[in-house]
């Protein structure tokens, strides 16, 4: 494997290219300009198609032309950007169409800040457009980990036949890490024959219609995406867990947020604390497995940790432990960053504040 010292957007561009990405339109908007900065000079390398579209309306609806034919394809953009996106990533599900749709998260709402936040949880996992439909949506904590979970999501999204979303933050977009960069991948038109507009049947063509509209037998597509989602769940969560044989207090935090925590835990578990951590790495399907087989007898509570107020993830958290543990709330929003002197002092308060009342 070839490595590389990369900044993290760039080596999300980098790894779509590499897993046979060909077709990329998007509009720009911080934090994730690098993304579509990258791709307008590396896609014509490999022979492949970048667009700048007049908007994000447009951008998306082109990705899901290209997505018809076969074409791996993808966009990025940040939280206002994904909300104007909604309305064509909810129709490239009801078309069955795989591509990437990327968000490196800002603050918000509205307008926002041009600094980095976790604001756009709620929006990936639970909001990406009409109708109900849901996307696996990918956190990574690394620059490694952009890498890997880049080149996979295009494999889920065709398994699928859906989109899928990488859902970083402006932190892990800017920052810069030695990675290490997976092999080119071709894949062939042959691969989408039963589906795609591009499809091979021998040397004929034959005319085939994607279509988002099902005048007839929607509720049996709908109830195909609720087998889809559920085979999620047992079968594609991807979760960190650590230090949880022992833990009295268990961090939950995902993207750059649980690389502060991890920090936090390493160095009060050496002050004796009994501390723990469980980080998605899957924000859909969410982790619920790893939060439900946690003993309430030994464990204390839960300190969610977020860039985000009020926490986004801690609805999910409370509603997979059901009550059988407090779950308490920290975080910066707006751009604000956490660090490990706020985030000790933080998580020391709520440990007194527990250990007081019993």
């Amino acid at each position: 494997m070839e490595k590389r010292f990369m900044k993290g957007n760039e080596a999300l561009a980098e790894a779509a290219v590499r897993a046979g990405m060909r077709f990329f339109a998007g509009y720009p908007i911080t934090p994730q300009n690098e993304i579509p900065e990258y791709l307008s000079w590396r896609l014509p390398e490999v022979g492949g198609t970048f667009i700048q579209g007049e908007s994000e309306i447009a951008s998306i609806n082109m990705v899901y032309g290209a997505a018809s034919t076969g074409v791996r394809a993808m966009t990025s953009s940040s939280g206002p950007g994904i909300s104007l996106k909604t309305e064509g990533i909810s129709y490239l599900s009801a078309a069955r169409l795989p591509a990437l749709i990327v968000d490196v998260s800002r603050g918000g709402p509205g307008l926002g800040s041009i600094q980095p936040a976790q604001s756009d949880y709620l929006q990936a996992t639970k909001a990406l457009g009409h109708g109900g439909h849901r996307l696996i949506v990918f956190a990574p904590n690394s620059v490694q980990e952009i890498v890997d979970l880049t080149y996979g999501a295009f494999d889920y999204a065709e398994r699928d036949r859906n989109p899928v979303m990488i859902l970083i933050d402006g932190v892990l977009g800017a920052m810069m890490e030695s990675v290490e960069l997976p092999e080119m991948k071709e894949p062939s038109p042959k691969e989408q024959s039963s589906w795609s507009l591009g499809r091979w049947d021998g040397e004929a063509r034959k005319a085939h219609i994607i279509s988002p509209i099902y005048e007839a037998g929607l509720e049996g597509l709908n109830r195909s995406f609720g087998e889809r989602t559920e085979g999620w769940k047992e079968n594609d969560v991807k979760v960190e867990e650590l230090y949880l044989d022992d833990a009295e207090y268990v961090i939950t935090a995902y993207g750059i947020a649980s690389r502060v925590c991890r920090q936090v835990i390493e160095n009060m578990r050496k002050k004796g604390y009994k501390i723990g951590m469980i980080r998605p790495i899957t924000l859909f399907p969410f982790p619920e497995k790893s939060f439900e087989s946690l003993d309430n007898g030994k464990v204390k509570a839960i300190i969610d940790i977020e860039m985000a107020i009020p926490g986004q993830m801690a609805e999910d958290v409370r509603a997979s432990v059901k009550g059988r543990i407090p779950v308490f709330e920290y975080g910066h929003s707006g751009g604000v960053l956490l660090d490990d002197f706020d985030v000790k002092n933080a998580v020391t308060d709520i440990i007194d504040k527990v250990e007081g009342e019993q």
